[in-house]
């Protein structure tokens, strides 16, 4: 089964949400719907990113998994940018 990431840039909290919620409840939102290989939350050119690596049995669905994850991250902080990629041939292609 093909891995997939979705990596999404976080803004600003929501009032009242502690920071170290948000990753926790990034990776549970992924885990409803299929198998979470790992979850990262670092720090690109000052910006907070989550990046959660998933697997999914093809784009289409990596997608939907991915716009998931982000809507409810996004009850959270918000999340201006998110991408989802696909990783061949020890590279990672952008899908969406």
């Amino acid at each position: 089964m093909p891995d997939y990431r979705v990596t999404m840039t976080m803004g600003a909290l929501r009032p009242g949400v502690s920071p170290a919620a948000v990753l926790p409840a990034a990776k549970a939102a992924a885990g409803e719907l299929t198998m979470v290989e790992a979850a990262d939350l670092t720090v690109v050119a000052g910006s907070a990113r989550i990046v959660i690596r998933f697997e999914s049995d093809d784009a289409e669905l990596a997608v939907q998994i991915a716009e998931h994850v982000v809507a409810t991250t996004r009850s959270s902080v918000d999340v201006p940018v998110f991408t989802v990629t696909e990783r061949g041939r020890g590279r990672w292609f952008t899908v969406r």
